[in-house]
Parts: C-alpha cells; sequence; structure tokens
C-alpha cells in the first residue's frame, strides 16, 4: 500500500491553517502515522477546473485522433493546476481516460448536436430539426451526465447570427436531456438563442454574450449557470476581420457582443448568477489557460474570492467532485502567496497532487 501524503497549509475558502493527509484517492483530516509530508506552507485549494475545455479537439481544430493525443492534451491542463475538466463536446470518444490516475476529473458530453452545414466540419452531429431530439437522447448517454447543443452560429443566406433551429426544437432539446437524465449546455452567441433556451429551462450556458439584463435575473432566478469563455470573446476581432468583406452585416455583430461583453459578465455576477471558470480549450485556444480566464474574469469586475471560487471549489461541488473536507478527493494545489491577494499567484503552483499521486 502506498504511503500516506501530508500537507499543511492554509486551506481556502476555509482560511485556516490545516493538516490534511491524502490517504489513496481521499482526504483524512485524522492523522495518519507514517505519512511523508510533500507541503508545509503556502495556500492550498482543491485544484483548479476548467469547465469549458474540449480535449477531443486538436490544435487547429480537427478532431483528436487517438488516445494518446486525447490524453497529452489533458496533461497540459493539469499541468498547469487544473485537476477538474467539463469536457463541452468532444468530437472523438475517449471514455478510457475517465479513471485514468494521470487525467484530471473528467465530466463529459458526447458530441455537439448541431444544425447542417452551419458549424465547425467534423466536430458536431449535424442534425435537421425533427431529429434533434433524438440525437441529444444518444449523446445523453455517450457523456457522462451533460449534453453540448449549437444553440446559435453564422447563417450565411442572412449574413449574420441565427438560433440552430426554431424556438420549439431549441426548447425540445432541453427537455429530452433532462428526460434522459443529463445537464444540458449551449453554444450561444446572438441574442434570440439564449433566451430561449434560458426560458426553457437549460442547465448552463456557454459564452452568452447575447445576454440581456432581463434574461440575466431570468438566469439568477432559476439558478442557470455561466461559462463565460472571456479568452474565446477576445477573437471575435479576428473572426470579424476575416468576415467583414463578405458578411459585414455578421461582422460588425461580433464586435458589439465582444464590446459589450465585460459589462455583461459584471452584471451577471452582481445578480447572481452562478458562474464557472472555463477557457474553451481545443481548436483556436491552448490548453492550461484556466488562470488566465480567472484573471479576465477579476477584470470584468468579479471579486476574486468569487474568481477563486469560480474555478476552484464551487466549480468543482457543480460537477459532482468533492473537495478537501473528510472523505474528499485527493486533488490538491499548493501556492507560495495567498491567490485572494493577486491571482497571478495562480500561474505558478508550487505542488500539484491529483488523485493522490504527486504530479509536481
Amino acid at each position: 500500500m502506498a504511503t500516506a501524503l501530508h500537507v499543511r497549509g492554509v486551506v481556502l475558502p476555509d482560511d485556516e491553517v490545516r493538516d490534511l493527509w491524502l490517504v489513496g484517492d481521499r482526504v483524512s483530516l485524522t492523522p495518519v502515522a507514517g505519512a511523508r509530508t510533500i507541503s508545509d506552507g503556502g495556500w492550498v485549494l482543491p485544484g483548479l477546473v476548467d469547465a469549458h475545455c474540449h480535449i477531443g479537439i486538436a490544435p487547429g481544430g480537427a478532431p483528436v485522433t487517438s488516445l494518446e493525443q486525447a490524453r497529452e492534451l489533458a496533461y497540459a491542463d493539469r499541468d498547469a493546476g487544473v485537476l477538474a475538466i467539463r469536457d463541452a463536446g468532444s468530437p472523438f470518444p475517449y471514455a478510457q481516460l475517465d479513471d485514468d490516475h494521470d487525467v484530471p476529473r473528467l465530466a463529459r458530453a458526447g458530441r455537439h448536436v448541431a444544425p447542417p452545414r452551419r458549424y465547425l466540419p467534423e466536430i458536431g452531429v449535424e442534425v435537421p430539426a425533427d431529429q434533434v431530439v433524438a440525437e441529444v437522447t444518444r449523446q445523453a448517454a455517450a457523456g457522462t451526465g451533460w449534453v453540448k447543443l449549437v444553440g446559435d452560429w453564422i447563417d450565411r443566406d442572412r449574413g449574420d447570427l441565427a438560433p440552430a433551429w426554431d424556438e420549439a426544437t431549441l426548447t425540445a432539446a432541453v427537455a429530452a436531456a433532462h428526460a434522459a437524465g443529463a445537464r444540458i449546455t449551449a453554444h450561444c452567441f446572438e441574442e434570440s438563442s439564449v433566451a430561449t433556451l434560458v426560458r426553457a429551462g437549460i442547465d448552463c450556458v456557454e459564452h452568452g454574450t447575447g445576454l440581456s439584463l432581463d434574461l440575466i435575473d431570468e438566469m439568477a432566478r432559476r439558478g442557470t449557470a455561466l461559462v463565460p469563455t472571456m479568452i474565446n470573446i477576445e477573437t471575435f476581432g479576428h473572426i470579424a476581420e476575416r468576415a467583414e468583406a463578405k458578411f459585414p452585416g455578421y461582422a460588425k455583430h461580433m464586435l458589439a457582443l465582444r464590446d459589450r461583453f465585460p459589462g455583461v459578465v459584471s452584471a451577471a455576477a452582481e445578480a447572481g448568477v452562478p458562474i464557472y471558470v472555463g477557457s474553451d480549450a481545443g481548436g483556436g485556444i491552448a490548453h492550461g489557460l484556466a488562470a488566465q480566464e480567472m484573471l479576465r474574469l477579476h477584470a470584468a469586475g468579479m471579486s476574486a474570492l468569487d474568481v477563486l471560487a469560480a474555478g476552484s471549489w464551487r466549480a468543482r461541488d457543480w460537477l459532482g467532485f468533492p473537495g478537501l473536507t473528510e472523505g474528499g478527493l485527493a486533488d490538491l494545489t499548493v501556492y507560495a502567496e495567498d491567490p485572494r491577494q493577486d491571482l497571478r499567484t495562480l500561474l505558478a503552483p508550487q505542488r500539484i497532487v491529483l488523485r493522490g499521486r504527486v504530479v509536481r
């Protein structure tokens, strides 16, 4: 049997100097004789969370082609202190990694459910309106508790963003996921799709650039989560530049959504919407940037403590991964300085422990 590990430090969010013993993959608050001390001092978090990540999408946007490639992308997140990932849609099935001791905890959606010829090539399962409910049900079985819907994308005939399907279909998709026992989230840039989905009872909104103040209040009332992916939204300028000549209306719309977005995030935080950290890693966004996303959320007006909760203990609770309590999971990161005073501390974890095993 492996030797138990011992960690001592200021444990957040409790803000108390505590001793933790890691026995296998569990936390004990009772001293364990012979435990090996691996960290004494510093500030201890139950690991970071990237709640919008794609380890099934390779750099450049093509699907991952092997289990080893997916594993390497997950390692990039792990080595930055991310010890739990919600994969928000993967074109490559990698269920074998669910219990891999070297890979962060995983909560997975299946493939994106997308409209025909209106989404990223090879990434989603593209279905017409009359097949959405059946496909959502299939993808609920393919994931581990989540379904990912494409709520809107550019409509080239319209020359602008538009909902992926009609209101009735979007509403039915939410009901189908819930009937299958899964939570459902959706990619939402534009205004009308996100309004339909929130009112239909969706569990989470990805991006949410088109959110209105009234809709933010509705999300707060319902407890609908928001994963803003601010790193992704920063790319809207490049998207608009490429689209300007052919789709000027779309380009203008994307820039307007980008420019208003920090205010959207601030309003959502103030209203009490549950916000979680997600980098949208995969494709055009590099892995290992959850801490960078946290800095952006702070710049948008969230307090440092709320940002830490959104990217650590509160996000873990949301995904069903218990933190540093008696019997909790043996995942933690240790930092030399107090991250509540300077979130940049998160960029340099001193110690990383995943599933009771020292990564660094």
